[in-house]
């Protein structure tokens, strides 16, 4: 691309506004330069960079034809949505990309006027937008257009289709746009489908269309109720001519496409002629993921968010892995693939991701009991409790904050017929860069109430796969929570073995201050206890393990040999550790006085980890201080 040309057309793009005041025939170098810009920018701060260079071209399209911010854009999950932000005033910030301080990774009403709804979970923008296509008509606003974007890869959630069913119960003008990039659904582009398109988008073919519905409802030959069925008519009728079949035939919702995505003179033609439409839509474009950029188009799955790279080779920069801990993720899947080496009743389940949490192991040594059960996390506890029920031992593996997602199934599904199921959670507290959507913070305060649960929380990588072992042999619901990043330990692969429910142990020995962790967080106790060197008192350091059963006969000595008494947890301070050490020094009349350690109770944005846990005074300094404290009543 010619400096020129970069410089004469995104850099005179500050909004929306100076977007649509250009003529339509530099579209294409907008998205050219957009393009670009967006992997100048993402080869040194890194993000999300595939699913973003795939609606490069529907972004420009949409911000073009519809009059943003009053129309409303409601992004799916939002690794889509960079070109977005680009366009809506925030291009001199994106270098700032998910960092502290800086601009989010994802859609945030709070960033942006033009960020219609939060986005960072799958599967929601169609309800939400729904909602809001609704109230615009309640509001007797007729003038607001209203448009989901949704990946097919979020069409395997459930929500989803939820969204899709009440869409054609509820009086609203709806867009849904249903950008296909091949990770999921497979339709072919062809002639007689592009030939439909043009015809059914016509102005000529919907004004007659129209006019022929209202004389057959002015002659009681078509009620409201029939409307439906002559809307499922057409889809078949179109599904008959293209002998191609789509989902969304039996919903009462005009389906359109599928048509190029990459197109974006035909992207505005298509937009223009549908946007009036009355009653909800569906719009099907064909993407590829990385589109633009050759290394992202042939791997999509290794450039979804790959880091740091060279733009111009397209060799992606790599951190040295010698000599350093394994991630806590790999962990788990070696040490899953060992244990099911041993027991054939052991399968693996996870919702969309076998790469992140390592389950693409046992995929690629034994796939006939690896389960990816796409982006359905409610589905995949009830389908793993399914297999638990007759006799096998799923390990199913969510990340922290979707695994709220499925909550009542843990309660409905697992706990209360207390099934055998090993509930391995990845990303548990603080995960970095993705922030507020993506941070498992409360996982431990949300499922300590629920009964027949054990929960746990592995000190490094020895004790992940301890307690792997501990859940494969105890026949109850387990979780184990670990966080993202790497452990502890150069030598990881221990021998495993039985790690006693609801016994913590004694790290440290001490008289003044009793220091109480749960998980990888206690790493940062002991850093703290060593910059005090002594210098508030003697401190003892108890690894609690256990949540649930918690370690009460640690507690019971706690509550009588100490005086002052802190609590450590990556989560939520309301409800998780330092909640329940309250609650037994209550209910068995200690009084020891207690501080503590955790997420405050409000959202935590972007950064690194350590900054993270560093503004939430939760690292060794923080933790370091908040000991110290206790020296004025000590001494």
């Amino acid at each position: 691309m010619a400096e020129s040309i970069y410089k004469q057309i995104l850099n005179k793009i500050n909004s929306p506004e100076d977007l649509r005041a250009l003529p339509q025939e530099a579209l294409v170098d907008v998205c050219a330069d957009l393009r670009q810009y967006i992997i100048d920018i993402l080869s040194v701060t890194p993000g999300h960079l595939g699913a973003s260079l795939g609606t490069v071209e529907l972004t420009v399209a949409l911000h073009y034809v519809f009059n943003t911010p009053f129309d409303r854009i409601v992004w799916d999950v939002g690794h889509q949505a960079y070109g977005h932000k680009i366009l809506t005033g925030r291009k001199d910030a994106f270098h700032s990309l998910r960092k502290l301080g800086g601009i989010s990774g994802f859609p945030n009403p709070k960033e942006s006027e033009y960020d219609a709804f939060i986005a960072g979970h799958a599967s929601t923008s169609i309800s939400a937008a729904l909602g809001m296509s609704v109230a615009s008509n309640l509001k007797q606003e007729t003038n607001r257009h209203v448009i989901a974007v949704i990946g097919d890869g979020s069409m395997t959630g459930g929500l989803a289709f939820e969204g899709l069913n009440n869409a054609s119960t509820n009086p609203n003008n709806l867009l849904i746009i249903l950008n296909d990039n091949n990770m999921a659904i497979d339709n072919n582009v062809g002639g007689i489908s592009q030939y439909l398109v043009d015809i059914t988008t016509s102005y000529a073919y919907n004004k007659m269309r129209y006019d022929v519905y209202r004389g057959l409802r002015k002659m009681n030959l078509i009620t409201e109720k029939r409307r439906g069925n002559i809307l499922r008519f057409n889809n078949s009728l179109k599904a008959l001519l293209t002998q191609q079949h789509n989902l969304f035939e039996g919903f009462s919702i005009r389906y359109f496409g599928p048509i190029d995505g990459h197109d974006v003179n035909y992207l505005v033609k298509v937009l223009n002629d549908i946007k009036e439409m009355q009653g909800p839509k569906l719009l099907h474009i064909k993407t590829k993921k990385g589109k633009g950029y050759a290394p992202a188009e042939k791997s999509a799955i290794e450039w979804h968010a790959p880091g740091k790279f060279n733009k111009e080779t397209g060799q992606r920069i790599l951190s040295n892995k010698l000599n350093q801990p394994q991630l806590y993720q790999d962990v788990f899947g070696h040490t899953l693939v060992e244990l099911a080496e041993q027991d054939k009743r052991i399968v693996g389940v996870t919702p969309a991701m076998p790469t992140g949490c390592s389950m693409c192991q046992m995929m690629k040594i034994m796939p006939e009991r690896a389960f990816d059960v796409g982006i359905a996390e409610a589905h995949a506890v009830t389908f793993s409790a399914g297999m638990a029920k007759e006799g096998l031992i799923p390990f199913c593996n969510i990340y922290s904050s979707f695994l709220q997602r499925a909550y009542d199934q843990v309660i409905h599904d697992v706990a209360i017929q207390n099934l055998h199921i090993v509930m391995c959670i990845d990303r548990g507290g603080l995960v970095g860069e993705d922030g507020a959507t993506h941070h498992g913070v409360f996982d431990l305060a949300y499922l300590r109430p629920i009964p027949n649960l054990v929960i746990s929380s592995p000190l490094d990588e020895w004790e992940l796969r301890n307690l792997m072992y501990s859940a494969y042999k105890e026949n109850a619901p387990f979780v184990i929570r670990y966080p993202r990043g790497k452990g502890e330990k150069l030598d990881w692969h221990n021998t495993p073995e039985m790690r006693p429910i609801g016994k913590g142990r004694l790290l440290q020995e001490g008289k003044d201050v009793a220091v109480l962790s749960i998980g990888p967080i206690g790493n940062e106790v002991t850093k703290a206890i060593e910059l005090l060197q002594g210098k508030a008192g003697s401190v003892a350091h108890y690894d609690m393990i256990y949540l649930k059963p918690i370690d009460e006969e640690i507690l019971h000595e706690v509550g009588r040999n100490f005086s002052y008494v802190l609590t450590v947890e990556n989560g939520v301070r309301k409800g998780g550790l330092g909640s329940a050490v309250l609650e037994f020094m209550a209910d068995q009349g200690y009084t020891p006085h207690v501080k503590r350690i955790g997420v405050p109770d409000q959202f935590i944005e972007q950064g690194t980890v350590p900054e993270l846990l560093h503004l939430c005074g939760m690292d060794a300094q923080g933790i370091a201080d908040a000991i110290r404290s206790f020296s004025q009543q000590l001494f």
